[in-house]
C-alpha cells in the first residue's frame, strides 16, 4: 500500500492539500487600492470662501477630486469618512469618471465613463459623526496607476467647521456652487490642493497590499503637485501594479503623541488593521517625535527609549493580524530646524535598534539611501528639497529604489 504524504502526491492523479493550494488561482477579494489618512481639517486648510461659512461647509456645492489608484480591477467601491466631523455628513450625490486625458488634478472628465454612485441602493447617504460609509460596488474598470475622478455634491452642506480632510493631497481639487456631479467640466471652479471626505478606493483583486505609515516625508512634502512622485508613488511604479501601495501618512504626524492627526499608536487600528487586503506594513516614522522633544540629553534619551517601545507595540499588534512589518531607518536632518542638542544622538540610537534588534521582519535603510557620505548627519544635496529635512522628487526616488521588491513576493 502506497503511503500517503501530506506534502506530496498521495496517489497517482491525487493532489495533497499543499500541492492543491499551490496550484489554486489567487482568490479575489476587496483590496484598498488608494487611501488617504483622515485628519481634522485645520482652519488654514478649510475649503476657501465662500465654501466655508460660520458653522457650515460646502452648502449647495460640488467637490471634484482626483486620486491615483495603485492596483487595478474591474469592480470598485468608495469609502467616505466623517471621522472628525462635528455633525453628520449629508452627501447628496456622488459620481465617478476617468479624468480628461487621464491626468491628476484636472476638473474635466471623460463623459462616456461617468457613473453614479449609490449607497445601499440610494443616491444619497448621511455619514454619522465619527463614522465611515462604503458605497455599493460598481462595474468600473481601473487600470493600475490610473487616475480616478470622484465628484460629490452636498445640498445642505456639513453644519460644522470640524470636517474630515487630508490637507497634504499634493493634488488639486475643484469647488463650484450648485450641483454639477454629471458635468463634463467645471469652468470657473475654485481650486484647492486638499482632499475632503474621501478616504479610500477599493477594488476586487487578488493583489495584496502594503500600508506605509509615516509623516511628511511619506506624505510627500517637496514632491510635485499633481505629479504623484512621493516615494510610495514611485515604489508603486516599480511594482507594476502587482501590489497595492497605500499611503497612510500625514505631515507633522508622530508615533507616540498626537500632532497633525492622531498618533500612530492611536490610529493603527483604523489606518492599518481596518484596511482591506493588507499583508505588509512599512513603518517610517519617528523624526517628529525626536524633533519636538526637548533637546537635552535626558529628554532625548527618554524619547529614543519610548520610540523603541512604541515600535515594539506596533510590531506586536500587526503580527497578531499576520501582517509583516518592515522597519525603515530615520533619514538625516542635520542643519535643519530640528538639528539641535542631542537629537542626532536619538536618531542614531533609534536607527541602531531598527538595524540590529532583529524584531522587524526586514529593515529598509532609508538613512543609507539619502545621507551624504561626506557628512552623514545631512541629506545628499541632490536629494534635499532645500530645508535639509524633506526630500525632492529625486530624493523620493532614492527611497523608493531602496525598497527591495522581493519583500512583497
Amino acid at each position: 500500500m502506497r503511503r500517503r504524504s501530506f506534502f506530496g502526491l498521495a496517489a497517482a492523479g491525487v493532489l495533497t492539500p499543499a500541492v492543491a493550494q499551490a496550484q489554486a488561482p489567487a482568490r479575489t477579494r476587496w483590496v484598498n487600492t488608494w487611501t488617504s489618512m483622515p485628519q481634522l481639517c485645520e482652519p488654514g486648510n478649510m475649503p476657501p470662501p465662500p465654501f466655508t461659512q460660520n458653522g457650515l461647509v460646502l452648502a449647495d456645492a460640488t467637490l471634484r477630486q482626483t486620486v491615483r489608484v495603485t492596483t487595478g480591477g474591474r469592480r470598485m467601491r468608495l469609502r467616505f469618512s466623517n471621522a472628525f466631523g462635528g455633525t453628520v455628513l449629508p452627501i447628496t450625490a456622488v459620481t465617478i469618471a476617468l479624468p480628461a486625458d487621464g491626468r491628476a488634478g484636472v476638473s474635466a472628465i471623460q463623459p462616456a465613463t461617468l457613473q453614479r454612485v449609490t449607497f445601499t441602493g440610494r443616491s444619497s447617504v448621511d455619514v454619522p459623526k465619527g463614522a465611515l460609509v462604503v458605497s455599493d460596488p460598481l462595474d468600473f474598470r481601473l487600470k493600475p496607476g490610473s487616475n480616478l475622478t470622484v465628484t460629490v455634491y452636498l445640498a445642505r452642506g456639513q453644519a460644522s467647521n470640524d470636517i474630515t480632510s487630508h490637507p497634504g493631497s499634493r493634488t488639486t481639487s475643484h469647488l463650484l456652487a450648485g450641483n454639477h456631479v454629471e458635468a463634463a467640466d467645471l469652468p470657473g471652479a475654485t481650486r484647492t490642493d486638499h482632499w475632503y471626505f474621501l478616504s479610500g478606493v477599493e477594488v476586487l483583486s487578488a493583489a495584496p497590499a502594503v500600508v506605509v505609515i509615516g509623516d511628511s516625508l511619506t506624505d510627500g512634502r517637496g514632491s510635485t503637485t499633481n505629479g504623484n512622485d512621493r516615494w510610495p508613488d514611485q515604489l508603486f511604479n516599480r511594482t507594476r501594479g502587482e501590489v497595492a501601495v497605500l499611503n497612510q501618512a500625514a505631515g507633522g504626524n508622530r508615533v507616540m503623541n498626537d500632532g497633525l492627526g492622531p498618533s500612530v499608536l492611536a490610529r493603527l487600528d483604523r489606518d492599518l488593521l481596518a484596511q482591506s487586503g493588507v499583508r505588509w506594513l512599512i513603518l517610517f516614522e519617528g523624526v517628529n517625535d525626536i524633533g519636538t522633544a526637548a533637546t537635552t540629553e535626558a529628554a532625548q534619551k527618554q524619547v529614543a527609549d519610548d520610540l523603541i517601545c512604541a515600535y515594539q507595540q506596533i510590531l506586536e499588534r500587526a503580527h497578531a493580524h499576520d501582517i509583516k512589518v518592515y522597519g525603515a531607518t530615520l533619514t538625516p536632518f542635520g542643519t535643519s530646524f530640528y538639528d539641535e542638542g542631542f537629537r542626532e544622538e536619538s536618531r542614531q540610537t533609534v536607527n541602531r535598534w531598527i538595524r540590529t534588534s532583529k524584531r522587524f521582519d526586514a529593515v529598509i535603510d532609508f538613512d543609507a539611501a539619502v545621507r551624504d557620505p561626506a557628512s552623514p548627519r545631512q541629506l545628499l544635496p541632490a536629494a534635499d528639497v532645500g530645508d535639509h529635512l524633506h526630500l525632492n522628487p529625486t530624493g523620493y526616488r532614492m527611497l523608493a529604489e531602496a525598497v527591495p521588491l522581493h519583500l512583497f513576493r
